[in-house]
């Protein structure tokens, strides 16, 4: 094929240069184990997998999953529910098989499509602007079926621009996996230090004792690309604050949503509705309110550390309170702020300024991880158009990579 090349996934694949499928339409006689675990949507995340792997098909049926098994480097894509969700299979990783809604891409050793280019076409707007004219819709979903996926077009630069496109992106994202890394080692030795300060002895007091509990308002703003943060339950990741995962306001709903509470450094953001349990810190130098379902406990003075009350709320003991005492509804479970403050909670007996200290050294590396990804995140995003469009060189991408990695 020559340089800047137009072609369809369908030329591709008819050429043996692009092998593309769906999963696996298993019948429930078929299920069991021993067998192959099965990979549904909702564990295909933006670039990569989370498999939790809990129904499997025997493996009596291997043989009618031809290639639906999974292979290392195979590209992923959800066709269906939340559509578009792209990642690639690392090498390593047990073999599963595809559900129906994922669909599958390998490329043969002589293709003129690299892997790595492909998965960032899919990220592209190049990608997206083809998909959403030709996205379905039933009752329940949104949809790509797998003819339309054939039908997709792409613009094929010469294999040394598309692996050095490639190349660039990765070294960005490889970054972000490894500050990822890092925060989630950084939140793993704090479980585990809090935990050992509870077992050396405890106390038991109220939320009262130690903290002002305020909700938010209980209404949704309109939702922008920028301006000050909007705190969702949706931010709430695994003991953190998931910017990424956030929305903004305008200034204006700024301005009303904050009338009531404004969150501050050191304020412990947690859900009352729907994900009970989940808690994050709130960070220094970021503008936000509280969206609907959202509270906050903001630490008295003198009382007990945020860190430590971020970490007490995490807690096995605590959160099996939260399990006893909250309101399980036809539709949603709720905690109810109004009696919260009456809630006991068990604190470190002990040395709990010498806790604090710690768990400070450890959240502020596993915060500096998360801004610096937010950066990189930010320029990955920014680059990948560009360099897809042909708008900037790659030479100078991997200058302005190399400068932030």
């Amino acid at each position: 094929m020559t340089s800047d090349s137009v072609t369809t996934f369908d030329d591709l694949a008819k050429a043996g240069y692009l092998e593309i499928g769906d999963g696996y339409r298993t019948k429930q006689a078929e299920h069991g184990r021993p067998g192959l675990p099965i990979l549904r949507v909702a564990e295909v995340l933006d670039g990569r997998i989370a498999p939790k792997f809990e129904d499997f098909v025997s493996e009596s049926y291997r043989s009618t999953m031809g290639p639906k098994v999974s292979r290392a480097d195979d590209i992923v894509l959800t066709t269906k529910g939340t559509v578009g969700r792209v990642a690639v299979i690392p090498p390593g990783c047990p073999e599963f098989v595809y559900s129906p809604q994922v669909c599958f891409f390998r490329t043969s050793s002589d293709s003129p499509l690299t892997n790595r280019y492909l998965y960032y076409w899919f990220k592209s707007e190049l990608f997206w602007s083809q998909a959403r004219s030709l996205k379905g819709q039933t009752d329940m979903a949104d949809y790509l079926n797998l003819a339309d996926i054939r039908s997709l077009r792409i613009v094929l630069p010469t294999e040394p621009v598309q692996r050095a496109i490639g190349e660039v992106l990765g070294s960005l994202d490889r970054k972000i996996a490894a500050n990822e890394r890092i925060v989630d080692t950084a939140s793993g030795l704090m479980k585990l230090m809090y935990a050992e300060a509870i077992v050396e002895g405890a106390i038991i007091t109220s939320i009262a004792e130690i903290a002002d509990v305020v909700d938010g308002p209980h209404a949704t703003p309109e939702k922008l690309k920028s301006g000050p943060w909007f705190l969702s339950i949706s931010s709430l990741r695994n003991g953190r604050l998931a910017l990424a995962e956030s929305a903004h306001v305008k200034e204006a709903d700024f301005q009303r949503w904050t009338r009531r509470v404004t969150p501050r450094f050191g304020d412990v953001l947690f859900s009352y509705e729907t994900r009970l349990g989940e808690a994050a810190l709130m960070p220094s130098g970021v503008r936000a309110c509280l969206g609907r379902r959202m509270a906050l406990l903001r630490p008295r003075s003198g009382s007990v550390g945020p860190r430590t009350l971020l970490y007490t709320f995490l807690s096995r003991s605590f959160q099996d309170t939260i399990r006893r005492r909250s309101i399980h509804g036809a539709t949603v479970d709720r905690i109810p702020l109004t009696d919260l403050p009456a809630w006991p909670i068990e604190l470190p007996a002990t040395e709990t300024q010498h806790l604090e200290d710690a768990l400070s050294c450890l959240d502020d590396l596993a915060s500096n991880g998360e801004r610096e990804n937010e950066a990189l995140v930010s320029l990955r995003d920014a680059l990948l158009p560009r360099l897809m469009s042909g708008e900037i060189r790659v030479r100078d991408a991997e200058t302005i990579a190399v400068g932030a990695t």
